[in-house]
């Protein structure tokens, strides 16, 4: 389960990235991470707390922590090219291989639900993003299927615009 949740984790971390992009480089900060019920953040935290603490040589504890990756919190950026930015649409997925089947805008803010089905898995739900200024909040429940069951997630994320150089960072669909 602890995989599963972690690999949930990572997936879901940093979707629906908003209508109102800027083209540039941005932070994504995850705030909460719920999977079945279970706040992932702090297992993350648990597990990353555990392998600091394992009396493990150097080497091995830069591999466990490189294998783990930072803190969900800390951050991960992304460069958001101006082809994406001018599509103006959310995408549920880094790749943007899932695009949303319904989207509203009220003001600042943009609502959107996803039906979508590939690799075996399937991802079905909704979201919310709200934009001010050069920060956007993003909420997402959704159900996660693959032949191994299914997954409750509930996700919220923070994105701040940090300016339009990338710093090397190449757009995700770009990879």
């Amino acid at each position: 389960m602890r995989k599963l949740a972690i690999a949930i984790l990572i997936a879901v971390s940093g979707s629906a990235y908003a209508s109102g992009l800027k083209a540039g480089l941005w932070q994504i900060e995850q705030i909460s991470q719920n999977v079945d019920g279970k706040d992932m953040m702090a297992e993350m935290s648990q597990a990353q707390a555990m392998i600091r603490q394992s009396g493990l040589p150097p080497e091995q504890l830069a591999r466990m922590q490189a294998m783990m990756g930072k803190s969900p919190s800390a951050g991960t950026k992304i460069c958001i090219s101006p082809e994406m930015a001018a599509r103006d649409t959310p995408m549920v997925d880094p790749e943007g291989r899932c695009k949303p089947t319904k989207v509203s805008r009220s003001g600042n803010s943009t609502s959107f639900e996803f039906d979508c089905k590939q690799n075996g898995r399937s991802m079905t739900g909704k979201g919310v993003s709200i934009a001010s200024g050069d920060e956007i909040n993003s909420r997402i429940d959704m159900t996660e299927s693959d032949s191994k069951g299914s997954h409750r997630i509930h996700s919220e994320s923070r994105m701040k615009y940090l300016g339009p150089d990338c710093k090397g960072i190449a757009p995700p669909m770009s990879r």
